[in-house]
């Protein structure tokens, strides 16, 4: 299966984003409020980075709580490591194993059309195991 198929039906309007000049306080309170883990940053309509709750972390050792004030664009992981709508399942689950992300923006050239989790791969590659499952059991029922 395709990304492409997972974020069909998603409007790319309902991605919740942040701009690159944000504040890290504000990123955290987004993340908290939407009780989520990350937030594609955008840069003149382009994906610039993602900032996390490992980028919180990661900063607020180092900085304490001084990195608040600092903008997205100087805690964000950047460049981000995107896909493409026709990216498989599979190969998305392999890359965010080897990069050690749960996150990954979908793009279309350069404009982001998506934003996926390792829980919707998860959950796509089971209904598909699932699905397989159950037409392996009907073709032994009528074999």
């Amino acid at each position: 299966m395709e990304i492409g198929r997972l974020i069909e039906g998603r409007a790319s309007s309902d991605i919740v984003s942040c701009s690159i000049d944000m504040p890290v306080r504000d990123a955290v309170a987004m993340l908290a409020s939407k009780r989520i883990g990350a937030l594609p940053v955008i840069d003149n309509g382009k994906v610039a980075g993602i900032f996390s709750e490992r980028d919180v972390i990661y900063r607020l050792a180092e900085e304490g709580e001084a990195c608040l004030s600092r903008p997205l664009g100087e805690v964000m992981t950047a460049p981000p490591i995107t896909v493409e709508r026709d990216t498989l399942v599979l190969n998305a689950l392999g890359l965010m194993t080897r990069r050690r992300i749960r996150h990954l923006p979908v793009v279309d050239g350069e404009t982001m059309c998506g934003f996926i989790s390792i829980g919707d791969l998860v959950k796509a590659r089971l209904d598909e195991i699932e699905h397989e499952a159950e037409a392996l059991r009907e073709y032994i029922q009528t074999a």
